[in-house]
């Protein structure tokens, strides 16, 4: 075998090595625990039967084939999945610091002041997605994912695969 063609193939075993490690798997269930009064198990089904003051749609830019699109989104506001579950904070003012991470399958997180998902018109914006322009999503974001609507730039807090949310004090 040549020098290059043996560099080929081992350039190409790199690629593909990462590109599996890259690959996550799809969500199904979202999580909520940590300082929680009653942790949660949350299919899609589950999101679907909240009551309607507290889903939310919006349409965030999306890069589609090379090109900007707009894309609706429909979700649960997170702070209403936290008030689900119910914050166990013991002193008065514990709820002040509370951290809330955001997990995907693949390891990203992402954080949230709890003041600032109560607090700010940004918590507003922070949604537990289940659709994605009147369809389910689909596997390259999970059967659930989280968008913060109202950030300046969205991507960063843009969790595919979200499988786990978890109050934290720091």
């Amino acid at each position: 075998m040549s020098l290059a063609l043996s560099r080929r193939l081992a350039a190409l075993s790199l690629a593909v090595a990462a590109l599996s490690a890259m690959a996550a798997p799809p969500s199904e269930t979202l999580q909520v625990a940590g300082a929680v009064r009653a942790p949660l198990a949350l299919g899609v089904a589950d999101l679907r039967s909240f009551p309607p003051e507290q889903i939310a749609s919006v349409t965030l830019p999306r890069r589609v084939d090379g090109r900007e699109a707009a894309s609706t989104v429909r979700g649960v506001r997170l702070s209403a999945v936290l008030e689900r579950a119910g914050i166990a904070a013991t002193g008065h003012h514990d709820w002040k610091s509370l951290v809330v991470l955001a997990s995907a399958t693949d390891g990203y997180r992402v954080s949230f002041s709890w003041p600032e998902l109560v607090n700010t018109p940004v918590g507003a914006g922070v949604l537990v997605v289940f659709e994605r322009d009147g369809q389910p999503l689909d596997d390259g974001e999970g059967a659930i994912a989280l968008v913060s609507a109202q950030d300046l730039r969205t991507g960063p807090r843009h969790v595919r695969w979200l499988d786990r949310i978890e109050l934290r004090q720091p």
